[in-house]
């Protein structure tokens, strides 16, 4: 039976309480909440005179809020970790225009989880029946280029693929807690060498009289923010050039959403030397904004990865998303997971040449991931099971 649900745009999360919005929300992904959402708009990290302008699509019943998407102009595309830069650099030698596109994604964020938010009882099926007619719709009357939905749930993947989607499948690398009683227990799926290399990584931060420190929810003061902040635009400013987020962000953000923030904070003989921001949410932990003062041996593999599994274990987390990337991760007991995005071209000729690319690509992407865990430094190879494979 068809659903019920009328859909209507709106430019601002202001129009939306959190209470209702949250009740759509991804159970584990802190990034589809409300307040994340809406600390990104106040702080002015997306909207005016940035190349993200939401338009949120939500649908409603006569429940209240049935389903929604987090949708965006995009002028560029910075700040999404899927790159299409091929895609743009090709419609522009066909005279054509890429920007604006439409993108469903958490800004500057490249974590896995849901995209299309629903009321706990609405499935995917019923969602995208209701949403997909109107943002396609519109999407077209305003001369968007194309629509991409960014590390989609590979279940949403599929139902988007159903209507029209093309499929990409990327990678990254994830922990996943197989029980583990202690770090220790989890050094124990090692390889020998590679176990007594982690072990003396751990040893020469002690040694180097490092401590770390970890600070959650209440615990955490504006100074701890204002290092953080200092550090992510440390390493922005060193590596990629001008940072997404500011100040008043990461004020907000612990104004909001404290309960979800934990930190891994370094100090040297009292100074805070560097630190890791980090969300929680349900059974996961997403690592997100780490940096330094300086370099400090191994420092930047305890605070990303070694001290949030010790965290995650020793709090029953079961998933350590430690963000994109991952040669280092890797090493340190991450496997390789795939990672999935859904893509609508609205030109014909643009949109056969892009599903063509993207059919190799899934095909070589496979076998990438594939041969990656075939290398894990872990006894038993993690990552290789699924219907995706």
């Amino acid at each position: 039976m068809p659903s019920k649900a009328k859909t209507r745009r709106i430019d601002s999360l202001s129009e939306i309480s959190a209470q209702d919005w949250n009740r759509l929300a991804d159970p584990e992904n802190p990034f589809s909440d409300h307040e994340f959402l809406y600390s990104l708009e106040l702080s002015s990290c997306v909207g005016s005179r940035t190349s993200w302008q939401p338009e949120y699509l939500i649908a409603e019943d006569e429940k209240g809020l049935h389903s929604a998407l987090a949708f965006y102009h995009k002028y560029d595309s910075y700040g999404e970790y899927i790159f299409d830069h091929a895609w743009a650099h090709f419609f522009s030698q066909n005279g054509l225009s890429y920007y604006p596109k439409g993108l469903i994604a958490y800004p500057f964020t490249p974590v896995n989880g849901r995209k299309i938010f629903r009321r706990e009882g609405v499935s995917i099926e019923e969602a995208v029946e209701v949403l997909l007619p109107e943002l396609i719709a519109n999407s077209k009357r305003q001369g968007l280029s194309s629509i991409h939905f960014l590390f989609t749930e590979e279940e949403e993947a599929k139902a988007l693929e159903k209507r029209g989607f093309a499929t990409r499948i990327t990678h990254q690398f994830h922990w996943s807690n197989r029980s583990y009683e202690s770090f220790e227990h989890f050094l124990g799926d090692f390889k020998s060498k590679k176990r007594m290399q982690i072990r003396r990584e751990r040893e020469a931060i002690r040694s180097d009289g490092i401590r770390i420190l970890v600070k959650q929810g209440n615990e955490i003061t504006e100074e701890d923010m204002d290092s953080i902040y200092s550090f992510y635009t440390d390493t922005y400013s060193r590596k990629w050039g001008s940072p997404y987020l500011n100040r008043k962000f990461f004020r907000l953000i612990r104004e909001k959403f404290s309960e979800k923030i934990v930190l891994f904070l370094a100090e040297k003989h009292g100074e805070r030397i560097a630190g890791t921001f980090n969300l929680r949410k349900g059974k996961k932990l997403y690592g997100r904004y780490w940096g330094s003062i300086d370099h400090f041996p191994f420092l930047h593999f305890e605070c990303c990865y070694y001290s949030p599994i010790e965290y995650s274990i020793q709090n029953g987390l079961t998933i350590f998303e430690a963000g994109a990337q991952g040669e280092q991760k890797f090493l340190r007991g991450f496997p390789a997971v795939p990672t999935y995005s859904s893509h609508f071209i609205f030109h014909d000729g643009a949109r056969n040449a892009i599903e063509r690319f993207l059919e190799n690509e899934r095909m070589n992407m496979k076998e990438i991931i594939l041969e990656t865990n075939l290398h894990s430094p872990l006894k038993e190879q993690q990552g290789l099971k699924g219907s995706e494979l």
